[in-house]
């Protein structure tokens, strides 16, 4: 529950290892606090019965620090908190790759930050073209280098799994495409990938699961073919529309 409003309402769901999905509704459908959930900022109450209402990686307890070793994160909000913080903007991409360590913006006054960590950091930018970024202050980059800084850092620790939460907002069409094609071949290279957006196009073709939602409830989920029809998003969006399919790609067409 937000407030008086219950923002997740018998909602269930699976994702198994490997399995690349993406969480597709309008604004207000429930998207946001889903991901709450999984990164434990949020807590739901427990079922009638005791069930754990959420498991991860199998298991309803967790130590948030360790958790966010294995489930990184990234998104266009964690972005503007993480530049916006108290002189988090003004640290270089290899420190707030190492931040990851230690599930912080950019502080690391205190932090035992070993030669290995610093090794995995500038290996971690490495691996996804962004060496040239280490000794870059954050505020100083573009929007499509301080994501890229983001995976980084949500890679650093090696996660089983990456949640990526409206991953492409504000980058530009090519900085977009770029940075999509960078996200699935991390997917292929055995990070399963769980992927956040109200835009059907930035559904990769490495993803086999789609999960719609709406009002805080699954209207459709199951093989990407099948719940991206015309029918299904046209009863989430509220409005008629259409899909076009060109090879492994999505488009939404409206009216």
């Amino acid at each position: 529950m937000k407030g008086t409003v219950r923002a997740l309402n018998g909602l269930s769901l699976t994702i198994d290892t490997g399995q690349h999905t993406a969480i597709v509704g309008p604004n207000g459908a429930g998207k946001s606090t889903l991901i709450n959930l999984l990164t434990r900022d949020e807590y739901p109450l427990p079922h009638a019965d005791g069930r754990p209402p959420v498991r991860i990686f199998g298991e309803d307890r967790w130590d948030v620090f360790e958790l966010r070793t294995r489930l990184g994160i990234v998104s266009a909000d964690l972005q503007q908190r993480f530049v916006e913080g108290h002189s988090a903007g003004r640290i270089t991409g290899e420190d707030a790759v190492l931040s990851g360590y230690f599930a912080t913006r950019g502080f690391l006054m205190y932090a035992a930050i070993t030669p290995a960590m610093r090794d995995a950091a500038r290996a971690s930018l490495e691996r996804i073209g962004a060496a040239h970024l280490a000794r870059k202050v954050v505020n100083e980059m573009s929007t499509g280098e301080a994501r890229r800084v983001l995976i980084a850092r949500a890679l650093v620790s090696g996660p089983e799994a990456l949640v990526l939460d409206e991953p492409a907002a504000g980058l530009d069409p090519v900085a977009r495409r770029r940075f999509l094609e960078l996200v699935a071949r991390i997917g292929e290279g055995g990070t399963t990938l769980v992927l956040v957006t109200h835009h059907v196009e930035e559904i990769l073709p490495i993803v086999s699961q789609v999960v719609l939602l709406k009002d805080g409830r699954v209207a459709a989920a199951g093989p990407k073919a099948a719940v991206l029809t015309g029918e299904n998003l046209s009863a989430v969006f509220d409005a008629p529309v259409t899909i076009e399919r060109v090879g492994e790609h999505y488009y939404l067409r409206d009216w």
